[in-house]
């Protein structure tokens, strides 16, 4: 075992559970390593506030982050350009109806600073499993009967836990991701998990993490 590991909780991988991330912070946001990819064990960590991120080959690390990067659906923020993109009706705009497509492209999609992808197959084949549970669900943005963008996550109550988006052409993303929220008015609150600019320029901010864990509880009892 190497040194990193060292202070952090391995779990069992023939038990479902996590350490409490209110009560430990682990180190830099990793709550703890090993385990499995099951749907019983990722669908378990996405309700204590816990998500999987690391790079295949490699030890699963779970995380949760603090302060958490998220987008209240009222700090929404579209610029005058998007919202004319929006206006005409460049884009047209569906709900799982090509979850296995969205899920491919954001895995083979290229990251800025990333060499490979942390969207391992086995993950993946995770998150298909769910969306056929009716626990995952994706958004596709369509182009002239193509799909040039799109994005998936988890739902729990009205708190929209997103994974991952990939576009194919400019705006797409982020033409789906405003559509969304803007159709969905029960939202709360849309966890992006870790910071990127591209979703702080749409209103997304950091927040501490016992508030972001106490509105995910709430929605939690709420289901």
């Amino acid at each position: 075992m190497g040194f990193f590991f060292l202070n952090m909780i391995r779990l069992d991988e023939n038990e479902i559970a996590f350490p409490d991330p209110e009560m430990y912070d682990g180190h830099e946001g990793i709550i703890a390593f090993g385990g499995d990819l099951s749907i019983e064990r990722i669908w378990f960590a996405y309700q204590l506030g816990i998500f999987p991120w690391y790079n295949p080959g490699e030890e699963i690390l779970w995380w949760c982050p603090d302060p958490r990067f998220v987008l209240y659906p009222e700090d929404l923020k579209v610029s005058k350009s998007m919202r004319k993109i929006l206006n005409r009706n460049v884009f047209t705009f569906s709900e799982n109806q090509s979850f296995r497509e969205v899920i491919k492209n954001c895995q083979q999609t290229s990251r800025k600073g990333q060499t490979g992808t942390w969207l391992s197959d086995e993950l993946m084949e995770t998150f298909i499993q769910l969306h056929e549970y009716g626990l995952a669900k994706s958004i596709e943005v369509w182009q002239n009967g193509e799909l040039v963008g799109g994005f998936y996550g988890l739902q729990i109550g009205n708190v929209f836990c997103g994974e991952s988006m990939f576009a194919k052409v400019s705006n797409a993303s982020k033409a789906g991701f405003i559509h969304f929220i803007e159709s969905n008015k029960n939202l709360e609150l849309i966890d992006c998990q870790s910071h990127t600019e591209h979703l702080e320029s749409l209103g997304a901010k950091m927040i501490p993490k016992k508030e972001f864990l106490k509105i995910l509880h709430q929605n939690n009892e709420r289901r």
